[in-house]
């Protein structure tokens, strides 16, 4: 029986505000881990939210505890509230509610921010508006206070950047440089093979998952593990993995399925049936995009409407990149702005959405044939219209973004400034053939598979921290209760919730960090991911909150810098991003602040 049942409704505001923050951190934040992997076209986004699902809930349960119990006692001590378990629940309900609604408003408006950054500075607030700012710790405090936290805002975008840099030189010089790229690229794979699996086995036993009991073994113990399953992986990988890449990219057999991976060294001797012997890759270049969304409909087609979107083939300049011709240029009254560039590019995607025979297309087309018509919402016509929209709403909802088109939405449209600023940046990344890039896209979803389950392991802590000082603070009545072991079951219900974030609006920040900041491929998009990984890894194992966001923006930036030139990287994003986190920091405190500060002292009958 909980203590404070009469505080339960603040109890279940608080749950709701941690489910949010936690829907919000997988739309938000989880992105980050397959971002490069799906824009790439190394996997396809509905594969990539059944991974994301799996590993983030793999790394939260197992690691994630750790940097939760930052979030719980290292900003604001348990004694400052002097055993008042209410004024506890209270305080860390205001920073769910202050931080969630911020980083909610953030992602609907496609701002990138740290949902990291965005908790603990509401709770640095409320600690300030609750016990004062003597009492919250803004110093370095064992490296769990408030200035070791915010030592990650330029200390992890600098280590991901030289991480990701090394990562990437290292694949450019053993294999993009050489005279012979693709067989490179094919016998130098079990390593990747190895350095991956390794990575994600050190997250589990190295940093000791408290609920595995791994923090008494050896250090040995620790080591051989690791090196143990990383050998494995990279000798499983030689083993089958390596003669089916031989038979498909070097030997071009068209007639091998996925399946016959399980072949193994019988691949070395097979020879492609006659007629099958030419098997092309995927086009990994990010340029291309969707044929059936680059076509015109038919009422555009008019002598005074040229084609403005990208990938129509009137005329190219040295870079590749399609422009239109000087003769069909339109006049200037007839230049259509950039809401009306972006508007019609999404028709074309309803449009094709509308053709599709599933659920998804269905509700389109309830949507699109049933509009509301003039008058307000309450008028008896549009009521009827609301009634057969809402089941057509709520299957959009669950499913449009599993259906959204990144590779689309990849460069912008032509001759808006976004689109023409990405047509710059591209210009300077040296475009490597496909059939090495489609040797690092396998790998790529295996760094992919290790940046998700590093994204469990650190920014559960973030929903779960709070919410599990809530719990505590009104089932037992107590508030040094806090300082328990976050519940596992805990660690289950908001990774749920930030696999559904994923699912349901992942793609709207995933379209920004896929390749709005520098030109991607398979190749890059795994360094960028393992560098990501690799901090915040490290970050992690010594229970410091760090933003995803900013691990694989850093890397990103690095990979991209290898290019040869500061240009292959597109700045004016970066400054937003950096606009975007910086901002998080007062906005979300000062919300936390002001939210606790009124709810503490708001005056009040007295029962008579």
């Amino acid at each position: 029986m909980p203590r404070l049942t009469q505080y339960n409704y603040i109890f279940a505001i608080g749950t709701g505000f941690a489910m949010l923050d936690a829907y919000n951190n997988g739309a938000n934040d989880v992105s980050n881990s397959w971002a490069t992997s799906v824009s790439s076209r190394s996997i396809s986004y509905r594969w990539a939210m059944i991974l994301g699902t799996v590993f983030e809930m793999l790394g939260a349960i197992t690691v994630g505890a750790r940097t939760a119990d930052t979030i719980k006692n290292g900003i604001i001590p348990n004694s400052a509230f002097r055993g008042d378990a209410s004024v506890q629940l209270l305080a860390f309900t205001c920073a769910l509610a202050a931080a969630s609604s911020w980083v909610m408003w953030c992602t609907r408006h496609s701002a990138h921010v740290s949902s990291t950054y965005s908790l603990v500075s509401a709770v640095a607030g409320v600690g300030v508006a609750t016990v004062g700012a003597s009492k919250v710790q803004w110093g370095w405090n064992k490296g769990k206070g408030l200035g070791a936290i915010f030592a990650g805002l330029g200390m992890a975008p600098t280590i991901a950047a030289g991480f990701g840099a090394l990562i990437f030189l290292t694949i450019k010089f053993v294999v993009h440089v050489r005279a012979r790229p693709v067989q490179w690229a094919v016998w130098t794979s079990p390593f990747w093979f190895l350095l991956a699996a390794s990575l994600c086995t050190l997250s589990i036993v190295y940093k000791g998952s408290p609920s595995l009991g791994l923090l008494k073994k050896p250090g040995w113990w620790k080591a051989a593990v690791i090196l143990g399953t990383g050998g494995g992986v990279a000798f499983l990988s030689a083993i089958f993995f390596l003669p089916y890449l031989h038979a498909k990219i070097i030997k071009k057999d068209a007639s091998l399925k996925w399946y016959h991976v399980i072949m193994g060294p019988l691949l070395w001797s097979r020879q492609p049936p006659e007629g099958y012997d030419d098997a092309h890759v995927p086009d990994y270049a990010v340029e291309q995009h969707d044929p059936d969304m680059d076509k015109p409909e038919p009422s555009d087609q008019s002598p005074n409407t040229p084609a403005t979107f990208i990938g129509q083939e009137d005329e190219k300049d040295l870079s590749g990149v399609p422009r239109l011709p000087k003769s069909v240029l339109p006049m200037p009254s007839e230049v259509k702005t950039y809401e009306e560039l972006m508007a019609e590019g999404q028709e074309r995607f309803h449009a094709k959405l509308r053709k599709g025979r599933g659920p998804l297309g269905w509700a389109m087309r309830t949507l699109h044939e049933n509009p509301y018509g003039p008058g307000a919402i309450y008028e008896w016509q549009n009521i009827k219209v609301l009634l057969k929209r809402v089941p057509a709403m709520v299957v959009c909802g669950l499913l449009y973004g599993s259906h959204y088109d990144i590779h689309a939405a990849q460069t912008g449209v032509a001759g808006t400034p976004e689109g023409d600023r990405m047509q710059r940046v591209y210009s300077y990344a040296t475009k490597y053939p496909n059939e090495v890039e489609h040797t690092y896209s396998f790998i790529q979803v295996i760094t992919a598979c290790t940046a998700s389950f590093a994204h469990g392991a650190n920014d559960i802590g973030n929903s779960v921290g709070p919410w599990a000082v809530i719990f505590e603070a009104w089932s037992t009545g107590n508030a040094a209760a806090a300082k328990a072991p976050v519940r596992v079951w805990q660690l289950a219900v908001l990774s749920g919730m930030i696999s559904i974030g994923l699912i349901t609006y992942g793609y709207n920040i995933m379209k920004v960090m896929g390749n709005k900041i520098t030109y991607h491929s398979p190749s890059r998009g795994c360094s960028m991911e393992m560098g990501a990984a690799l901090t915040v890894l490290v970050f992690s194992t010594y229970s410091l909150p760090v933003s995803t966001s900013m691990c694989i923006t850093g890397a990103t930036i690095g990979v991209g810098l290898c290019n040869g030139t500061w240009r292959a990287v597109n700045w004016h994003r970066i400054g937003l991003l950096g606009l975007s986190w910086i901002a998080t920091i007062p906005v979300a405190g000062t919300l936390g602040g002001v939210l606790m500060g009124i709810f503490l002292n708001a005056p009040h009958f007295k029962s008579t």
